[in-house]
């Protein structure tokens, strides 16, 4: 197979396919302001100025970067972009194929002499994943005003670390932290390409597809509290051991959730307190995930989870507490809009996705609409996501299609 041309999606994916790789997980782990995000930001920078455009960054760590050849003023623009940061041992493609496309479909645009009559922004949304500080999109989420300042400063990572702390050593001050109706202002219609993290395109034998929805989703952290103790000297009648209820809890998350038509529950991450082999634990976190198409569901598999862990944690001698991280209710993305991307790509079969992104997170307040990129192992968040070198162009040449439409007429 012939190497991708550097100015192609995949080409450019290339340059920075050694940045962020784990050795121990296998895939990437490029948690946003950590040195290999920062890295791809490096990258970024360098891509944007290479096409004659400047990078901002707004008060809440957004980049933003706009094509207005005409010197428009920068309101109800056309804007697309994705994230850089990634899930622990994540894919290659899932943020960064929406940013390589977007750059891509600017090329296009230029070399079709496209002749804009709104400006096209390129924004870069941080820790989009919430990988390093446990809430997805917030990047997206500041900007809205989908979360308050203060607690987003007071997040802190696994090391202690405040996102407020972290956000400044990236030169960001955290005390702007927060809705940006002026940035907002410039946004009229929001496209995000991103890799499809399903089989829904493998199926259909397609490349490209338009979205229909975001499943509701939430995060909730689960907190066992027993009692430390010696693995050794504790016999098993006198112990009050979390991980065990943590064990149970575990179980009944997937019977709770199989119970209910087309819940997902997941428990992703488990963490023992101390952690020591030889160490009863004193206490157990886990992160509980909860994904339906109807809100009520959703909420119905958390309260019924949260039910049988209290059984489950007295039975055990411990007790058990739940709180919310997280929550996001099902969107529908803008009918018009999305619409209007099927009349551009006619062929381009419509999908709902299980997967959060910033434009759901947008789509309270402006107009959005998303593009996937076929992913031919149908997986992600892992090592096997893939797109292949043709598609990845074809993605790119679609999302083009749609940005000339939306930015001519």
């Amino acid at each position: 197979m012939p190497e991708p041309t550097l100015g192609s999606t995949a080409g450019m994916l290339a340059q920075i396919a050694g940045t962020g790789r784990d050795r121990h997980r296998g895939g990437y782990s490029r948690p946003v302001f950590a040195p290999a995000e920062r890295e791809l930001v490096d990258w970024w920078t360098e891509q944007v100025r290479r096409r004659g455009l400047e990078v901002e960054t707004d008060r809440n760590g957004i980049l933003w970067s706009w094509w207005n050849p005409t010197g428009r003023p920068l309101r109800d623009g056309v804007v697309t972009g994705s994230h850089l940061d990634s899930v622990p041992g994540g894919g290659a493609y899932d943020g960064p194929l929406g940013l390589a496309s977007a750059l891509r479909s600017l090329d296009l645009l230029r070399e079709r002499e496209i002749d804009p009559v709104r400006p096209l922004g390129l924004a870069v949304f941080p820790e989009e994943e919430g990988s390093r500080f446990g809430v997805a999109c917030l990047g997206s989420r500041l900007l809205t005003g989908a979360i308050d300042p203060e607690r987003a400063r007071s997040l802190t990572d696994p090391d202690g670390r405040s996102f407020a702390d972290a956000a400044r050593g990236a030169g960001i001050d955290p005390r702007h932290l927060g809705r940006d109706d002026e940035t907002l202002s410039r946004i009229g219609r929001f496209v995000e390409l991103h890799v499809e993290q399903g089989r829904g395109l493998v199926d259909r034998e397609a490349p490209v597809a338009v979205a229909t929805s975001i499943l509701g989703h939430g995060r909730w952290r689960v907190s066992v509290h027993g009692q430390g103790n010696h693995a050794g000297t504790t016999l098993l009648a006198d112990r009050r051991d979390p991980m065990v209820t943590a064990a149970g809890v575990v179980l009944a998350v997937r019977r709770v959730a199989a119970a209910h038509p087309g819940a997902r529950a997941t428990v992703g991450r488990l963490v023992p307190v101390p952690g020591g082999t030889n160490v009863i634990a004193s206490r157990v976190d886990l992160w509980l995930d909860v994904r339906h198409a109807e809100d009520a569901v959703t909420a119905a598999v958390v309260a019924e989870i949260t039910r049988r862990a209290q059984v489950v944690a007295g039975e055990e001698g411990c007790s058990v507490e739940v709180r919310e991280e997280s929550s996001s209710p099902t969107v529908d993305f803008d009918p018009a809009l999305r619409d209007r991307l099927g009349a551009v790509l006619p062929t381009a079969p419509l999908l709902a996705t299980g997967a959060g992104h910033d434009a759901g997170v947008l789509a309270a307040h402006v107009p959005t609409a998303m593009l996937f990129t076929r992913n031919p192992s149908g997986v992600s968040h892992s090592p096997e996501e893939h797109v292949t070198d043709d598609d990845a162009e074809l993605g790119s040449s679609a999302l083009a299609d749609v940005l000339a439409d939306l930015l001519t007429t």
